[in-house]
């Protein structure tokens, strides 16, 4: 006999797997809707999307007004060639793609913001251990959100690309244009910049 706890789980379970269904059905409406040049359609993908891709941006070129034109620009881009939108990835992952690139093409940077890191190399403590200063990063997520974007350019795009945004070393090394090694390799050091600044002005303090 199953008891009242299972079924219960077993109810919230289909609930929420209907739930999820709906939205993906509305999401792929309103998708198609933007394929066929409805403004309506158009609003409403803005509206789920438009802070997100904001905030995207504000972390890498670090000025509001710019992000907020850079996200603006993006959708315009992202509407105009919507049709080369394949659905092999989530609609959401695609339009940031968009959006990280004018924000790194706004920077003039690319490659070139590793000059910024190397610069630095001089100034890091490299003797902490990866795990070590994984584990310090972790623990003060807010505070390290704050204490990036005080970072020069190469530290705070490799940065919220990686803790933020998600991307793997594979990934960001599409995005920069970048070898995975380098992108490994200039990652631990912007960790570790990040740690030392972090240290430095005291902001581990609770």
């Amino acid at each position: 006999m199953v008891d009242a706890a299972s079924q219960i789980k077993s109810s919230l379970y289909v609930k929420m797997s209907n739930t999820e269904a709906a939205f993906r059905n509305i999401h792929q409406d309103l998708i198609d809707g933007c394929r066929n040049g409805d403004q309506k359609a158009q609003f409403q993908i803005y509206k789920l999307y438009y802070k997100a891709m904001y905030n995207t941006s504000l972390r890498i070129v670090n000025n509001s007004m710019e992000a907020e034109d850079i996200m603006q620009e993006s959708f315009l881009s992202a509407f105009e060639k919507i049709d080369s939108y394949s659905g092999t990835v989530s609609f959401g992952a695609w339009l940031k793609r968009i959006v990280i690139n004018r924000s790194l093409d706004a920077l003039g940077k690319r490659k070139a913001i590793f000059e910024d890191i190397e610069s630095y190399v001089g100034i890091i403590d490299e003797s902490p251990e990866e795990t070590s200063i994984n584990e310090e990063i972790e623990s003060k997520a807010e505070k390290i959100k704050t204490a990036i974007k005080e970072l020069p350019d190469g530290y705070r795009i490799i940065l919220s690309l990686y803790i933020l945004e998600g991307y793997d070393h594979d990934e960001i090394s599409e995005i920069l244009n970048i070898s995975s090694s380098t992108s490994r390799s200039q990652l631990s050091r912007a960790k570790s910049r990040l740690l030392k600044d972090l240290q430095y002005n005291g902001k581990y303090r609770e």
